[in-house]
């Protein structure tokens, strides 16, 4: 059966974690729905990478159990605030997220 991250998930955002890096944030509406997600490891670097069409080396995904959410953090492509930048807070980055699907039996 497919699946909307979208509708597990309370929260989907991105932000920066300093000025080199981005962190995506899924907190997931259930301990339950966390615990198959994370035990199914269906957001992996390659899946992530190419969601994003980036390289798969500096991916980090960590589960994150006392807050039911899945952390990734990726280099930003452009520092925070240089020539070019056009997402300063990195708040805006999330939106591949909010389409992804995934199959699992539940």
């Amino acid at each position: 059966m497919t699946h909307k991250l979208f509708d597990w998930a309370d929260v989907i955002r991105s932000k920066n974690s300093g000025p080199y890096e981005l962190t995506f944030d899924v907190i997931f509406k259930t301990t339950e729905q966390f615990q198959q997600f994370a035990d199914a490891n269906i957001i992996t670097p390659a899946v992530f990478a190419k969601l994003y069409n980036i390289s798969e080396n500096n991916i980090k995904i960590i589960a994150f159990p006392p807050a039911k959410a899945i952390k990734i953090t990726i280099p930003r492509p452009i520092a925070s605030g240089d020539l070019g930048e056009t997402d300063v807070y990195g708040a805006q980055q999330h939106a591949p997220l909010l389409r992804f699907t995934f199959d699992f039996a539940v």
